[in-house]
């Protein structure tokens, strides 16, 4: 079994492999920036859903989490209500904006549509006309205007290498400067198999065959190493002057304050949204640096706003963004939040 290794952002993008349409992907990126910009648009960048780990190069087994990128798409349409331009890094086939109504699970299209008996012509059950023609409309609104941008992953790897990619281009000379917002909702692997240590092909039931994983008596052994922050240099390098969103779940409430103070303590960022798993649908903190302390400095001051589920909403969602768009305001005016 291989030893574990220690990997920083620099010596991980350097050692794994780029994916081949990175190029291709941040170009188009770059172009769709500059034309929001010369528009006067904000922009905000929404990652979303979960990132794959495979186990083999020719990807036959992987690990994965349970994100299905409902918090990601539904908080993209509502930065989109609020004009800003989104681009949306989603894992590929997880939940869509405007899509995301109707999930092909839990609430398939399929279901909406009727067949004439004599024409066979095609249409909207008419019970259903009412729920999907607003849907419908601001999505037509949307594809109009070219202000979503779908940006896609599967792999861990993927994602590191586009989040860099696109928040380069946000925060580059020619990038969008403070009226970027950087809205990390995507729940990112902790651990990865490097291709140095991956088997070519698929892992066998018998012996091992892998360099770093491998089978006996019916059992699976694997070493992994740590995905590396990437928090400080999104900061620090990649987009120095962008409002920074990332997200904290935890399962014991008790850890929720605690993880998201040293989370700012520890980057040096903008926002954390802290959520208890089984409450995240209906109320988040948001923990931030209080103004006189210094986000970053260890012991530095911070405060608490819970963010709840109000009366006549159906979406928690809603109102994040509502609070995010107002601290993002303060913070082109040049002010601290």
């Amino acid at each position: 079994m291989a030893d574990q290794t220690t990997y920083t952002t620099d010596s991980y993008f350097e050692t794994q492999e780029r994916p081949a349409s990175l190029d291709a992907e941040v170009s188009k990126v770059r172009d769709w920036v500059t034309t929001m910009k010369s528009r006067g648009k904000r922009i905000v960048l929404v990652t979303s859903g979960g990132t794959s780990v495979p186990l083999e190069k020719n990807m036959v087994r992987f690990l994965d989490n349970f994100s299905a990128g409902t918090r990601g798409a539904t908080s993209a349409e509502y930065f989109l209500a609020h004009s800003y331009a989104v681009i949306f890094l989603h894992r590929q086939h997880s939940l869509l904006p405007f899509t995301r109504h109707y999930s092909h699970s839990t609430h398939p299209f399929l279901d909406l549509l009727q067949i004439d008996p004599v024409t066979s012509a095609i249409s909207v059950d008419p019970s259903s006309t009412s729920d999907l023609l607003p849907i419908l409309k601001r999505h037509l609104e949307v594809k109009e205007e070219g202000t979503l941008l779908s940006v896609p992953f599967v792999t861990v790897n993927e994602y590191l290498w586009l989040l860099k990619g696109v928040s380069e281009v946000m925060g580059g000379p020619n990038g969008i400067g403070r009226k970027g917002m950087f809205y990390l909702a995507a729940a990112v692997s902790d651990f990865f198999l490097p291709g140095t240590r991956m088997s070519e092909h698929k892992i066998q039931s018998g012996n091992g065959v892998a360099t770093d994983s491998s089978v006996e008596n019916g059992r699976l052994t694997l070493s992994m190493d740590q995905v590396p922050k990437i928090l400080r240099p999104l900061v620090e390098e990649w987009t120095k002057e962008g409002y920074i969103v990332s997200f904290k779940l935890e399962t014991d409430p008790s850890l929720l304050l605690p993880k998201s103070r040293a989370a700012l303590s520890r980057y040096g960022h903008q926002l954390v949204i802290g959520n208890d798993l089984h409450r995240r649908k209906l109320e988040v903190v948001f923990v931030e640096p209080l103004a006189g302390g210094v986000a970053g400095e260890e012991g530095g001051k911070f405060k608490e706003s819970w963010v709840r589920l109000g009366e006549g909403k159906k979406e928690i969602e809603e109102e994040i963004v509502e609070e995010l768009v107002k601290r993002h305001t303060t913070w082109i005016d040049g002010g601290k939040v």
